[in-house]
């Protein structure tokens, strides 16, 4: 009997300490801390851009790049070539998670500097944004852009 309860013990120790040492997920600001291209964009409801695809209505997204890489600093590279410099933050609340970038310059049209995005979904291989303000680059769209690393 007594061998027995020692054997309980041992197990009971053993399984609260896998279950107590569970890994705490990465904040979400430093799961987005990376570089970032197109994979699929939407302008409005019309898919204008899929990696890979020879009939995209906008090529230029094969040069799209969100650069989230430096904690200070974003570099946001847009489907007509042009660049854009400033900084980045990642705020979560229960209505939602979003990524702004503020203090771009030059200033993107239409936006006095700052574009924000709603984060859909966030991992490691896949971040989904949508823009939460119509795009006047794009002609008055609200934009959905699923990016890959």
């Amino acid at each position: 009997m007594k061998r027995i309860s020692t054997i309980l013990a041992v197990v009971a120790v053993a399984m609260t300490m896998t279950v107590g040492c569970k890994k705490k997920p990465k904040p979400l600001s430093e799961i987005v801390a990376k570089v970032w291209n197109a994979q699929l964009v939407k302008e409005g409801s019309t898919t204008v851009y899929t990696k890979g695809a020879a009939t995209n209505i906008r090529q230029g997204y094969t040069n799209y790049r969100l650069d989230l890489s430096n904690p200070q600093a974003v570099t946001l590279k847009e489907f007509d070539g042009n660049s854009f410099t400033g900084q980045w933050s990642v705020e979560e609340t229960a209505a939602g998670n979003t990524l702004t970038l503020k203090n771009l310059n030059p200033q993107p049209t239409g936006t006095n500097g700052t574009i924000q995005f709603a984060i859909n979904s966030a991992s490691d291989a896949e971040l989904i944004l949508t823009r939460t303000a119509a795009s006047q680059k794009t002609g008055g769209t609200i934009n959905n852009y699923t990016l890959v690393p």
